[in-house]
């Protein structure tokens, strides 16, 4: 209760301090939005991430305030979501009681798809910054925009790559082991890809889930030496990702390709510093900025120079807040219907991602892409599709 009261104390002296002219003419109310994210527990890392995203959206937007609001500041109240989908759903509440006009987050799907419902209850918009199960836009929530793809798009395109890339070398892969953290996300996107990858040839032998967190892959990695497969595909978080590609390597474990659907390190730049043996020549089809896009490297330069990685949390949340930026300009009004009007209407073009024309569809961005991304000498090239490739693909990686 005290954090609660320390929180709408704060608002409130926040609000009231706007409330009076400054000297040489009023200040324009500002706007507040929720920036909601798991900073504490199991998912602190990629939540962390995300708030940087937004903080430097923010700061961005702030240089020149909101143009049809006479220049209004956005205020961010800073949630945690503390890694669970219940600690989501009261920060919610504090928002709408502070008087939040939007909220962006919270990352993880299952947190995701309880904090949309929870704001969905106030008229409040909440765009999705990560959350990939196809459940949050599928509720007819209108409150709800999630900017980037779902985790069916990125299944699909990841399928259909497979089955070129493989079909191109040859036909060398045959069989597949998906290994995936037990959420929504990971559950999610296993169920798709073994549907869908028996009808490309390719025989699912094994589809393991694990817990989060989990700190040993021993036992995983010792199944995968006995089944074998040409292909593993992992969907799940950073340290459990990194944890299994880690492992085998330790235990001498090689498949033909290591090949992520929204593998949570695979098209990271931290997991490529800091293991770059076991990081080498792995495949993701993930979130990835237009690297043809200067802004995108500016982007990342501000990141490192606070000694952060560019991560996907970074930059698709610091896109999600310039989408919602984007709207209340449009909607030249703070008030939370006309955002949700002026979203559902967006026709946001000027970002740095690999996307189409923005158009939503119950609350999905139909424009948005994945691109496929593989590490190469170090770095983390883009390799589909032809239009934004940095690298010719190298698959399979061992004959």
């Amino acid at each position: 209760m005290s954090n609660r009261r320390t929180f709408i104390q704060q608002s409130t002296a926040a609000a009231s301090a706007l409330a009076f002219p400054l000297v040489g003419g009023a200040q324009p109310k500002a706007v507040k939005v929720g920036i909601l994210h798991p900073v504490t527990g199991a998912l602190a890392y990629s939540g962390q991430q995300c708030r940087e995203g937004a903080l430097m959206a923010i700061e961005d937007i702030n240089k020149t305030g909101i143009k049809s609001l006479g220049g209004a500041k956005i205020d961010a109240l800073l949630g945690d979501a503390q890694s669970t989908p219940q600690a989501g759903t009261a920060e919610i509440e504090k928002m709408n009681e502070a008087g939040c006009s939007a909220v962006v987050g919270a990352f993880a799907s299952a947190i995701c798809l309880a904090t949309t419902q929870a704001a969905a209850k106030y008229n409040l918009p909440h765009v999705v910054d990560v959350g990939v199960a196809d459940q949050i836009v599928q509720r007819g929530l209108k409150n709800t925009f999630r900017f980037g793809p779902g985790y069916a798009t990125c299944s699909q395109v990841a399928v259909n790559n497979l089955h070129v890339l493989n079909t191109v070398a040859g036909r060398p892969a045959k069989t597949v082991m998906i290994i995936h953290e037990e959420s929504l996300f990971g559950t999610g996107t296993a169920n798709l890809l073994a549907r869908e990858l028996p009808g490309f040839g390719f025989e699912v032998k094994e589809v393991v889930k694990h817990a989060n967190p989990t700190r040993d892959f021993n036992n995983i990695v010792l199944r995968m030496k006995s089944i074998n497969p040409d292909i593993v595909i992992p969907a799940n978080y950073y340290n459990e990702y990194a944890l299994l590609v880690r492992t085998m390597q330790q235990q001498k474990v090689v498949p033909k390709a290591i090949y992520s659907v929204l593998g949570g390190a695979a098209s990271s730049y931290k997991f490529v510093k800091e293991f770059p043996e076991a990081a080498n020549g792995i495949i993701d089809c993930n979130h990835w900025f237009n690297p043809k896009d200067k802004r995108s490297a500016e982007l990342r330069k501000r990141a490192e120079a606070k000694g952060l990685f560019f991560s996907y949390e970074m930059f698709m949340t610091y896109t999600a807040v310039r989408l919602l930026a984007d709207a209340i300009e449009r909607a030249k009004s703070a008030d939370r219907a006309a955002i949700i009007d002026a979203l559902a209407k967006s026709t946001f073009s000027d970002h740095i991602m690999p996307y189409g024309a923005t158009r939503f569809e119950n609350g999905q961005n139909m424009g948005a892409q994945p691109l496929m991304t593989q590490v190469l000498k170090g770095d983390i090239r883009v390799i589909v599709p032809r239009e934004y490739r940095e690298a010719e693909p190298l698959f399979p990686l061992r004959a």
